[in-house]
């Protein structure tokens, strides 16, 4: 089975992409993370296009069985979520259009899933993302590796049979 995890932004969005294997066992096995970006000397709606692209040219490539994706949480600036909720309705968008099974986590479910703690710092939580894909290093950007907690998130919950937030 392979979750991809989407963490929205509007400069970047990060996403991390993982694989559980057919056993009983909940190991996990990293296939890939990285960053859309989207050229800033675009107007929005050119960037919400650039951003749907890319998304769907991840898709098609890796094929995900579900996609997850951290809703928001909370915002001090208005100025900065009204961008982000827009990146995530493309996103939620083109996961339904491309008929892929669509999750929603929340900040603190993912640290849950991930540290064991709701309130962990975003060190602790990129150190077990680390260790539980057995990786060498912690994923950079951290938008990344926090598109890779979202999908190990997602995995805990689908193989515990925990309904995700929606």
């Amino acid at each position: 089975m392979i979750i991809l995890g989407v963490d929205p932004g509007t400069q970047r969005t990060g996403y991390g992409i993982i694989h559980i294997p057919p056993s009983r066992s909940l190991r996990l096995d990293h296939i890939g993370h990285g960053c859309i970006t989207t050229d800033n000397t675009q107007s929005r709606g050119n960037r919400l296009v650039s951003l749907e692209k890319q998304l769907i040219e991840i898709l098609k490539k890796h094929r995900p069985d579900f996609m997850a994706v951290e809703t928001l949480f909370f915002f001090k600036n208005l100025k900065t979520v009204m961008p982000v909720s827009e990146a995530r309705g493309v996103i939620l968008l083109t996961g339904s259009r491309e008929k892929v099974p669509l999750y929603e986590f929340s900040p603190l479910q993912i640290k849950m899933a991930v540290a064991g703690y709701g309130r962990a710092e975003k060190k602790q939580v990129q150190r077990m993302v680390q260790q539980l894909l057995e990786l060498p290093e912690i994923p950079k950007p951290d938008d990344a590796a926090d598109g890779l907690a979202i999908a190990i998130a997602c995995a805990f919950a689908l193989k515990n049979k925990i309904a995700p937030a929606s």
